[in-house]
Order: structure tokens, then sequence, then C-alpha cells
């Protein structure tokens, strides 16, 4: 199928502009490697190329759409074109703003410009000075993981499987660069797990207070004597308990002797005797 017919499929056959754009992007795949490698096929590359045409032109597609019309999965769909863009060579420039806006994080825009300025700064300071000309943070992976460590640490929800698709980029570089991020920047986006001691939750307290045998006292348990009375006790009420019972079933009895004395007689079965002949 070629890349009018593909416009045609998506409601885009109308701007040719997109179409000649779509088509020479097609082109610079097929002369720069082979699709079938990476597992593209020729259909999904024709409407990989048609989105990232669409994303420079800045013109609205649906890739719901184009993923149902490519006959692979969301997930497979946004691996192949991350991908593609990388080997093609497509920068997308990410904005802090946009993304906040996108997100509806507002709040975090300031909180993750300082996070990729100490970022930037810690980083360059742990290289060797002949390395450090040639490091670029222009990348949008840095971005998006800055992003999601700043919304993370104040506690709010971002899809990360969509913060990956808009940047560009694979799942295993966003891990990278995250982790990376947070062993430099740890008292800027660290989230420390305090371990709660047992004595301090009350719902573990009332656990062990439910039997007299588990109590415990705070200066450092019960003697012998003391867990051998409130065995004693225990037992106690477990005799009355069953004295009640008893005396409750007994009484029944003598008020309805025919109950209790009424035997039960199990029916006898005659089977038809086979006649022979």
């Amino acid at each position: 199928m070629d890349i009018s017919g593909i416009a045609k499929k998506l409601g885009l056959d109308n701007n040719k502009l997109l179409i000649r754009k779509a088509a020479e992007i097609r082109r610079l795949c097929d002369a720069q490697f082979d699709s079938s490698i990476i597992g593209v096929g020729e259909i999904c590359k024709a409407v990989i190329c048609m989105e990232i045409a669409a994303s420079r032109l800045q013109i609205i597609f649906d890739r719901q759409a184009a993923i149902k019309l490519s006959g692979m999965s969301e997930k497979a769909y946004s691996r192949s074109f991350n991908s593609l863009q990388n080997v093609i060579g497509v920068k997308i420039k990410l904005n802090v703003r946009e993304l906040a806006v996108q997100f509806g994080c507002v709040r975090i825009i300031k909180s993750v410009q300082n996070l990729l300025s100490s970022y930037k700064e810690r980083f360059l300071a742990s290289l060797p000075a002949s390395r450090r000309a040639n490091a670029d943070f222009t990348r949008p992976v840095f971005t998006a993981a800055a992003f999601f460590l700043c919304a993370k640490k104040q506690k709010l929800k971002v899809d990360k499987l969509r913060l990956i698709e808009v940047c560009g980029t694979s799942e295993s570089e966003f891990s990278c660069v995250s982790t990376s991020m947070t062993d430099l920047c740890f008292d800027c986006v660290g989230i420390s797990k305090e371990k709660k001691d047992a004595k301090e939750v009350k719902g573990n307290r009332d656990l062990l207070d439910v039997l007299p045998g588990k109590r415990r006292l705070e200066d450092g348990g019960y003697s012998s004597d003391e867990e051998s009375s409130c065995y004693k006790i225990q037992k106690k009420m477990e005799e009355a308990k069953y004295e009640d019972w008893k005396s409750t079933v007994v009484n029944s009895i003598k008020q309805n002797p025919e109950k209790g004395t009424k035997r039960v007689i199990q029916a006898s079965l005659n089977f038809p005797k086979k006649i022979e002949t």
C-alpha cells in the first residue's frame, strides 16, 4: 500500500503537503536501512512515516486509527515508531511547559527546570575534562525523565508509557536516564522509605491483645506464673461455655422427648425383576 492509500484510509488524503512529506521520509528510511530487521513491515512503515510527517507539520493525527491500520499492538507500534525516528535522525523538541500542560502538572515546572540544571552540573562534574564538551543534554529523554521524577516526588500520577511515547525514546533508555538522575540528584527527587516499628503501629498492638495469652508488658513480658494464670482463666471460660451449651441441648431434649428419640428408618428399594425368556 502506498502513502496515498494510507492517507486515504486515515482521512488525510486532502493534504497534499503531508503526503509529499511522508513519501520523502519513507524514501529516507528505504535508503538508510532495511526496516524488516527491526520487525517493521511495509504497511506499518508507511503509517509511521505518515505520523512522523504529521508531527513535523503539526497536523492532527489519529494514532489509534493508525495502530489499527498497521496491524500491530499499541506497545509494538510505539516501539517501532521510536526505533524508526532514531534511525532516520528525527529529533523531537520537548518543552517542560508543554509537558506540564499536557499531563496536568503545571505546578512542577520550576522543580523540573531546577532538577535539569542540577543534573547537568553534577553530571559534567563527574566526567573527565576531555569528555565534557561532547555531553548532549538536548535530547528529550532528559526532560521526560526529570518531569516523571518530579511528578513522582510530589505524588502526582503521570502515565509513564505515554510520556515515553511523547519523548520518542525506549523504555530501557528512559529507565537508564531516570536511574542516573536519581543517583546524582537524590536530594531533589529521592524518596526514602521508612520502616515503621511494629510497637508503634496500633493495628499490630490490637492483634496482639486479642488473646490474653499473647499480651506482653512494656518491661519485657509475662513471668511463668502470669502465663499459667492466663491459661487457667481461658480454660475456665471455655469450660463454662461448653457447660452452657450442654445444658441447652439437654433441656431441649427433655421438652421434646419424641424429637430426641425419633429414629430415621431407611426406605427399602424394590427394583423390578428381569424376566428371563
